[in-house]
């Protein structure tokens, strides 16, 4: 699945309109000697085939080459930036995980009641809500307005060594994580709220009901257990998109991640450094699938037995 990932990657790029070197040609000092030059030193005056080739050779070796505009370690530029992007789809992955989970077994229980009305508009909401959009509205109100948090930024100049620079990191993450979960909550809610209504329905509930269980006991072996399955596997397919969505935060917030510089890179034609994400990204992603299938497995009572 790398394979073909990489595969559909480099041809993708290289088959884009334009080229990092386009703007030189459009440079009347800039010779045609020169630019045969700098596309021969990047390796890209050979053909296509022997450039995917040399690029997969590379890649085996953790080394993606050279970047076109920094002309740094593109390895290197990706790993400064790769712990925030981490932190913030880990951060904002359990907490949609756990406020969905909450709130769509809250509807369904309480079907047809208030409570049910509203979390199904708010996840309604939450769902149809653009997250460039949110992030805008909360810069307005929470950092303009109110002067809660700040508008950009990953660290104050004035922050600290130690926990104070951990405190004022999580205070600048707290807008673009919150619009992270706020976006993620709606489609995850809806579905939970059904598959619970579905669990009620069934007939095994209202045995273990008409036995007399008290509800804890209902919910911890009769919702829960039915509900985690097709949970865990949602959120596995739910991990391109959080990761795909910091491209577009990173860039409002100003967070100097790994989505953010993926973003300054497509601008600028920087193939090395798109490339290197795109890879760093379908891996991240295959990795969380296939923990969520070693979950999965786990959880399996019937794979689990003898």
């Amino acid at each position: 699945m790398l394979f073909l990932i990489s595969l559909i990657s480099f041809l993708a790029i290289h088959a884009a309109p334009n080229s990092f070197f386009g703007a030189g040609e459009l440079n009347p000092n800039m010779t045609k000697e020169a630019l045969e030059k700098l596309k021969s030193v990047y390796g890209l005056d050979k053909p296509l085939f022997q450039q995917y080739i040399d690029w997969m050779k590379n890649i085996l070796t953790l080394n993606f080459g050279i970047s076109f505009v920094s002309g740094q370690d593109v390895s290197s530029e990706i790993l400064k930036r790769l712990p925030v992007t981490l932190w913030m789809n880990i951060v904002a992955l359990v907490s949609v995980f756990v406020l969905s989970l909450w709130l769509g077994i809250k509807a369904a229980l309480h079907y047809e009641a208030k409570s049910d009305y509203f979390i199904r508009q708010l996840s309604l909401v939450s769902f149809s809500m653009p997250s460039f959009y949110l992030s805008l509205l909360f810069i307005i109100l929470f950092s303009i307005k109110l002067s809660l948090f700040p508008i950009a930024g990953l660290h104050s100049i004035e922050a600290k060594e130690g926990v104070a620079n951990i405190l004022d990191m999580a205070w600048h993450l707290t807008l673009p994580i919150t619009v992270m979960v706020f976006t993620g909550l709606g489609s995850m809610i809806i579905y939970i709220r059904s598959l619970t209504l579905e669990i009620l329905k069934s007939d095994y509930y209202y045995f273990a009901r008409s036995r007399g269980l008290d509800e804890k006991r209902l919910l911890r072996y009769y919702i829960l257990p039915n509900l985690l399955p097709p949970i865990i596997t949602l959120l596995g397919l739910s991990l391109p998109g959080l990761i795909g969505g910091s491209v577009i935060l990173e860039s409002i917030f100003g967070i100097e991640g790994m989505g953010q510089l993926f973003y300054i890179s497509a601008l600028s034609r920087d193939y090395p450094v798109i490339m290197g994400i795109l890879m760093i990204t379908a891996f991240l992603t295959l990795l969380g699938n296939m923990l969520a299938d070693l979950i999965l497995l786990k959880l399996n009572p019937y794979m689990n037995r003898g």
